[in-house]
């Protein structure tokens, strides 16, 4: 039987409270990926492979992290002897390493993240249900009904398993701060659902090309700075400003609604883009993106009403839109 690797990065999944009712201020990454799997008994038996790469809270996620965290899931998916990898993560910055993974691993396989809203100390846990549900979707295991891919390819790419559902990670979101069903896909819906074990599919499993950037080959140290500025009333564009002092190489503007750009950001966006900073702008909104107007790499000026010649990414988050920045500067390096 092939093996499923499981990677433990922390989070609330792996954390601890002080009583079982506590829900909130307990240690994340308290736990190694390995007393995970041993409170699971239906994992007891199982061929698992467990390393535990980080113990850390998600919202201290950092590039170093991501970076090891790459290498190691490209290394495990290579095997022959694996069936996929598992990654137990904390929420708060969930979409953000998954957006990162599918943009930068080639994943033929499942790499599927999985995570929790209740630390593992609760009574009502969810990670252990979360990390036995990502285990099954690694190992394709159960009947896959009203499977819709032309091509017959198997489960695969960067995906999400929370709450019974299959999220794909190019699309992931978070939309709740503390409920249990805290994660959606935004316009797109599940890749499917688990239902006794077995997925029930209601899209192709997600194929897209890597980004042209090579995150092996740069210290994580000199990856270029990109900071997101939020576009709010009162906006003040002494923020941008502040961040091209302190170096940063490129700048994401959340924008209002569909990317709208306060008229003081805008000008400092001007003062930014002639020093050579990229900027660009998404919307603040979870849903729908920025559509119409100018694409990456096609606008030269930031004029106009609302911003709108400021280039997006389209339907990307602000959030995933700072890592295709990222990666698109890094991609230039020498």
């Amino acid at each position: 039987m092939q093996s499923v690797v499981i990677i433990g990065t922390g989070g609330t999944i792996a954390g601890t409270a002080a009583r079982p009712q506590d829900h909130v201020g307990y240690t994340a990454g308290a736990l190694s990926v390995d007393a995970l799997i041993a409170a699971l008994p239906a994992l007891q038996g199982e061929a698992i492979e467990a390393e535990t790469l980080a113990q850390i809270d998600s919202s201290d996620m950092d590039h170093a992290t991501w970076a090891a965290l790459a290498r190691r899931c490209a290394w495990h998916l290579a095997r022959p002897e694996v069936a996929g990898v598992v990654v137990t993560h904390g929420t708060d910055t969930l979409e953000e390493t998954a957006y990162f993974l599918h943009r930068t691993v080639a994943a033929h396989k499942p790499l599927v993240l999985t995570a929790a809203m209740r630390p593992a100390s609760a009574l009502s846990a969810d990670g252990p249900q979360n990390l036995l549900d990502a285990v099954a979707v690694a190992r394709t295991a159960g009947k896959v009904r009203d499977v819709r891919d032309a091509h017959g390819v198997g489960v695969r790419g960067v995906l999400a398993v929370l709450g019974g559902r299959v999220l794909a990670g190019a699309d992931l979101r978070k939309a709740h701060g503390y409920r249990v069903d805290a994660f959606d896909s935004g316009d797109a819906g599940p890749l499917a659902v688990l239902e006794d074990g077995a997925l029930r599919v209601f899209r192709a499993w997600p194929a897209a090309p890597l980004h042209r950037a090579d995150v092996q080959r740069h210290d994580p140290a000199s990856w270029p700075l990109v900071d997101i500025v939020t576009s709010h009333a009162g906006a003040r564009g002494a923020v941008v400003d502040a961040l091209v002092a302190a170096g940063a190489q490129g700048i994401v503007i959340a924008g209002t609604g569909n990317g709208s750009v306060h008229a003081a950001l805008r000008e400092a966006a001007a003062r930014a883009r002639a020093t050579g900073v990229r900027v660009v702008r998404a919307s603040r909104c979870q849903l729908g993106g920025v559509v119409g107007g100018a694409v990456v790499g096609e606008a030269d000026d930031v004029g106009g009403a609302g911003g709108a010649t400021l280039p997006s990414y389209g339907p990307l988050t602000a959030v995933q839109a700072r890592i295709e920045l990222l990666l698109d500067l890094l991609a230039e390096q020498a």
